[in-house]
């Protein structure tokens, strides 16, 4: 119960940073049924945007709090990464809008390669550690141990959900997404700008991927070029889990996720000698994707998509 428990709690955590990944995922396919295989890119270039931002400032103002440096670092990272990604919808995406899906499907694919080619450039390839700027010392629960990182991973996939709920349902652009996700055209002539909505879900998907590659990489202490590319694979999972096109179900499915990966490789490996030991915690979440794709297709909450005209 002891190595379960802490499990649970890894689990929660990393179930949490898929589940923010997987918001970007599904916001942008319940809009234009688009699935952007390069959205784990987005995270790796917020991550390693901050990496360098916190380095500069380490160097030029070593006075400043590490939870000051920290905020700083995100709110550029979220600006660079928005900025990127509002380019890659206008030049990969847009042109190709009306095309078939599979067009807009391989050049996601080229878009990601491209990113993770760019990063090793600009980056290097080599692993940088990312600095540990919040308090170390963990909190015991019972036997387990959660840290202050991992609490705020917590916090923070929690108030994303609430935000993106109240966007959605509340808000007057959240109205027009809701419009634009039925029927593009029909919304046009009503008024609504299907571009400009369509920019802005890039937008705040990307914040959210580059929030998530900070925490990611806030989590495990390090950064790289290549490290948006599994945990993206795993939150599209995660969205597909849940009920891609659905906010509520990237959560589901993402939290799910974590908790089946972090059991599975934990305590399970655990119970069998180590044969499904930390080693294949991959394999978990794959095979889930291949019962649900099996047995529910539309997920476990399904997709809001309406009839269309």
């Amino acid at each position: 119960m002891d190595i379960l428990l802490q499990q649970i709690i890894n689990g929660l955590v990393l179930g949490s940073m898929y589940a923010l990944i997987a918001l970007g995922y599904t916001m942008v396919y319940g809009i234009i049924q688009l699935i952007n295989f390069a959205h784990g890119e987005v995270l790796m270039v917020g991550a390693l945007t901050s990496w360098s931002c916190i380095g500069l400032m380490q160097e030029a103002m070593p006075y400043l709090p590490g939870w000051l440096m920290l905020l700083i670092a995100a709110i550029i990272a979220c600006v660079v990464a928005a900025s990127l990604n509002f380019v890659i919808e206008k030049v990969a995406y847009r042109p190709l809008r009306n095309s078939p899906r599979l067009a807009p499907l391989i050049t996601a694919i080229g878009v990601s390669i491209l990113l993770q080619t760019l990063a090793m450039i600009i980056w290097k390839p080599n692993y940088k550690a990312y600095p540990t700027l919040l308090p170390s010392t963990p909190y015991e629960i019972g036997t387990a141990v959660i840290t202050p990182t991992q609490i705020l991973v917590l916090v923070v996939t929690a108030v994303a959900l609430a935000t993106l709920m109240y966007l959605v349902n509340y808000t007057k652009l959240g109205r027009a997404m809701r419009a634009t996700a039925e029927n593009p055209r029909v919304a046009a002539l009503m008024g609504v700008r299907p571009d400009m909505v369509i920019s802005a879900t890039f937008i705040i998907g990307a914040v959210l991927a580059a929030i998530a590659g900070i925490l990611y990489a806030s989590n495990y202490g390090t950064a790289h070029h290549t490290m948006g590319f599994l945990p993206g694979l795993k939150a599209f999972t995660a969205a597909v889990f849940g009920g891609i096109g659905n906010l509520a179900g990237a959560v589901v499915g993402g939290v799910l996720l974590g908790l089946i990966e972090s059991i599975g490789s934990g305590y399970i490996g655990d119970l069998t000698g180590g044969v499904l030991g930390s080693q294949y915690t991959d394999i978990f979440a794959f095979i889930v994707l291949i019962i649900i794709l099996t047995l529910r297709p539309s997920g476990l909450l399904g997709e809001r998509v309406a009839d269309r005209a």
